[in-house]
C-alpha cells in the first residue's frame, strides 16, 4: 500500500490545556517504542484514502454549522491492558453519526460502531502495570466540562499519523 492509499483517522481535538495534559501523561505513562502520538480522540480509525476530498468537505461543513461541541471528562476508563481517560460527548456522537451516515457502505467494521469515547495514555501493558496506574491517577482525573475546538483529519503511516487538516469549529449553532 502506498502512502496516498494509506488510511484515514478523523479525531475530535481536545483543547490546548486538556490536550497538553494529557499528551504529557501519555509521554509518562505509554510503552516509548509505541508511543508514536500525541494525546487524542478518534472517531474513524479507517477512512478510505479515495474518499479524502468528501471527508474533507464533510468536516469543512460541519465545522461551520457548530460553534461548539460540548463534553465532559468522566473519569478514568480501563483498557485491560491500558488505561485511558473516559470521555462523555453526546454532541459529538451525533456530529459523527452524521459523517458515518455519509460514509455508510466505505466503513471498516470497527468505524461501523459508536466509539467510547476517550484519550488513552497508557496501552500494551500487563493489566497488573495498567491497574498500578489506575490506582496512581485515581483521584487525580476530575470530572469536569469542556468543549471540543474543532476536527483534525490524520494519514495512518503504519505507527505515526500524519497530520493533513484541521477545522475548527465557527458556526452559530450549538450541537
Amino acid at each position: 500500500m502506498s502512502t496516498v492509499d494509506a488510511p484515514l483517522i478523523l479525531t475530535a481535538q481536545l483543547p490546548q490545556e486538556i490536550h497538553a495534559r494529557y499528551t504529557a501523561l501519555r509521554w509518562a505513562h505509554f510503552p516509548p517504542e509505541r508511543n508514536f502520538l500525541e494525546a487524542h480522540v478518534t472517531l474513524f480509525h479507517a477512512l478510505p484514502a479515495m474518499s479524502q476530498e468528501e471527508i474533507v468537505r464533510w468536516c469543512r461543513r460541519l465545522a461551520s454549522e457548530y460553534a461548539e461541541v460540548p463534553a465532559k471528562v468522566i473519569g478514568l476508563m480501563s483498557l485491560g491492558q491500558g488505561t485511558a481517560i473516559r470521555l462523555e460527548s453526546p454532541a459529538m456522537l451525533r456530529l459523527r453519526d452524521r459523517l458515518a451516515d455519509a460514509f455508510h457502505g466505505l466503513l471498516t467494521a470497527q468505524d461501523q460502531h459508536r466509539p467510547r469515547l476517550h484519550v488513552t495514555i497508557q496501552n500494551k501493558v500487563t493489566s497488573a502495570e495498567a491497574k498500578v496506574l489506575q490506582a496512581q491517577l485515581d483521584g487525580v482525573i476530575q470530572p469536569h466540562a469542556f468543549t471540543f475546538r474543532g476536527l483534525a483529519l490524520h494519514r495512518y503511516l503504519g505507527g505515526p499519523w500524519e497530520p493533513l487538516k484541521t477545522f475548527a469549529f465557527r458556526g452559530r449553532a450549538e450541537a
